[in-house]
């Protein structure tokens, strides 16, 4: 018998990590305007006047939404967010995390402090993030990351940046076969070169105008080329499970 699972996001309680800017701020206003009721995360106190703008939007059309500070490399504080969500909304049906940091440059440059800091924000947050949500999403529901397209890239000048997003996708393979039995779906979108704030400080004039031209329109990803895709894996894309989308214009495949 096949079981019914939700393809509605209306009440549906949904936890947004990195929700301040970019890309999460829209997943956040997205996943609302759908019906969800959304956590918006920020992690420094730079950051918490745009997340409260985030949540002050959704509120102000009509949505339900609040904002949490945690600094998700902090296993503990990863943990004190997803709790922070249950007791605020009584349920948790799904995460997006979108949280992420660059640095672009050889691999012989790269310093000690700065692969340990890529490898907490893009790794073991990501990691710690899929465990907490494992432990309190509702069966039938969705756990998501956002890494990046270079995964499938042959590049110089990213190797921390990729190599730290890599191991998210041995996460979600892992975690999806887990949780086998409640119908939870765990799945990875691996954006292109988004044209954001994000971006541009990592690259010059020349490296922007070849990145553009490896995709199809000459175009980089756009934020608005990705929410769709994670309301749709929210939604009726329940049965993929265990992958990596890669939506990127042909920027990169595999």
């Amino acid at each position: 018998m096949t079981t019914a699972l939700p393809t509605t996001l209306e009440n549906k309680a949904v936890f947004v990590g990195g929700a301040s800017r970019n890309l999460g701020a829209l997943i956040s206003r997205t996943l609302a305007d759908a019906g969800a009721r959304v956590a918006v995360h920020y992690n420094s106190d730079s950051s918490a006047a745009k997340a409260q703008a985030v949540a002050d939007d959704i509120v102000a059309r009509g949505g339900e939404a609040f904002t949490l500070q945690a600094d998700l490399t902090e296993p503990e504080q990863a943990a004190r967010a997803f709790d922070e969500v249950v007791d605020r909304f009584g349920s948790l049906y799904a995460s997006v995390n979108t949280a992420g940091m660059v640095i672009k440059k050889p691999l012989v440059e790269v310093a000690p402090e700065e692969y340990d800091r890529m490898f907490a924000v893009n790794s073991k947050a990501a990691f710690f993030v899929m465990k907490e949500a494992a432990r309190r999403v509702e069966d039938g529901g969705k756990i998501l990351t956002i890494v990046t397209s270079l995964l499938a890239g042959y590049t110089g000048q990213y190797s921390v940046y990729a190599g730290s997003k890599a191991p998210v996708e041995d996460f979600t393979r892992a975690l999806s076969k887990e949780l086998f039995g409640r119908n939870i779906s765990v799945n990875t979108i691996a954006p292109g070169p988004m044209d954001t704030a994000f971006f541009y400080p990592a690259e010059t004039d020349d490296s922007v105008a070849y990145l553009k031209d490896q995709a199809m329109n000459g175009d980089l990803t756009k934020i608005e080329y990705i929410a769709p895709w994670v309301r749709f894996l929210l939604t009726d894309g329940w049965w993929a499970n265990g992958q990596v989308f890669f939506v990127n214009g042909g920027f990169t495949t595999r």
